[in-house]
């Protein structure tokens, strides 16, 4: 286990290193257009070239981009184009934000999401069985924007039950929270469900599951101790990708909602060309997703032993 921690370390760095000389490579390279982002398209050439050659991008490539990668490295993404301070300061309250709306989704989502797809996978061709299936369906089917205009009349302007938009204008109200989180409950639930589905159907199927029936074993203790747990390998893989979707992907949602999360941010720094701002976003959704690529790759060995990686 220690090897394969070691190796797994190793491939999350060298990624993170390879995306890193990419986006070097795309956004840092040509000194001349980074600074017609940052000073603006009517500035004179004299002004560009002070500004290149106050910032160092007159030295060698090799130099900038080691220095590049430690300024990341430390936390120094630079000045933000757009809000004109440090994308630290910007960055940081919006990925707290975007943790909690994840966090509040995936409290909701994943509990009903297993409990569903684990009661509709023991009871194939029930019901239940059916009416999950078509639910699901639907749900995934609906795009966030759509469900969010639908969610939004019906209990915003028709009802009048809930605040149309999340903004946090006048502090944290957990009630703000509630249509964007049922909107990604909706949209994602689904696809985990019929995956929890699919999985605990295939494992009730098993020999050893059947045996152990057979043989009278308490019902209960065969789900608990024997399905369940092989029944959620699979699921387990479509868990830890929803935490890029949810990091990365709610871009509609926050929008939609006004809420000032990572995904709205991210937007905001491509529509105004905030090329700093932008590669401090492209870093951490990278670092996010490998990260939870290892813990994935992780939690399979716990999940089912017999499964090693070399």
């Amino acid at each position: 286990m220690l090897i394969f921690l070691a190796r797994r370390a190793g491939y999350m760095i060298l990624t993170m290193l390879a995306v890193s000389i990419l986006l070097f490579l795309l956004l840092e390279v040509n000194g001349e257009a980074v600074a017609v982002k940052v000073l603006g398209p009517y500035t004179t050439d004299e002004q560009r070239n002070l500004w290149l050659e106050a910032n160092g991008y007159f030295r060698p490539v090799f130099v900038r981009y080691l220095e590049w990668l430690g300024n990341m490295l430390t936390g120094d993404f630079g000045e933000s184009i757009r809000f004109r301070v440090p994308v630290a300061e910007v960055l940081v309250p919006r990925l707290i934000n975007t943790a909690i709306l994840g966090g509040v989704t995936f409290a909701v989502m994943i509990p009903l999401a297993l409990i569903m797809g684990i009661l509709a996978g023991m009871r194939e061709g029930s019901k239940l069985d059916r009416s999950l299936s078509v639910t699901a369906i639907i749900t995934t089917s609906i795009p966030e924007f759509a469900s969010a205009v639908l969610l939004t009349f019906l209990f915003v302007f028709w009802l009048s039950w809930l605040p149309g938009t999340s903004g946090m204008t006048d502090g944290f109200r957990p009630i703000e929270l509630v249509l964007p989180v049922t909107v990604l409950v909706l949209y994602g639930f689904g696809y985990i469900a019929r995956m929890t589905r699919a999985s605990m159907a295939e494992v009730m199927q098993t020999p050893y599951i059947r045996t152990a029936i057979l043989k009278g074993m308490p019902y209960r203790q065969v789900i608990m101790r024997h399905a369940l747990r092989n029944a959620l390998i699979a699921p387990f893989t479509v868990i830890m990708l929803q935490i890029n979707w949810l990091l990365s992907g709610v871009i509609v949602v926050e929008f939609f909602f006004a809420y000032k999360g990572f995904g709205a941010l991210l937007l905001e720094a491509s529509l105004n060309q905030d090329i700093f701002l932008i590669q401090a976003c492209a870093m951490v959704a990278v670092f996010v997703a490998v990260t939870t690529q290892t813990v994935a790759d992780i939690g399979y060995t716990w999940l089912n032993p017999r499964i090693r990686f070399a």
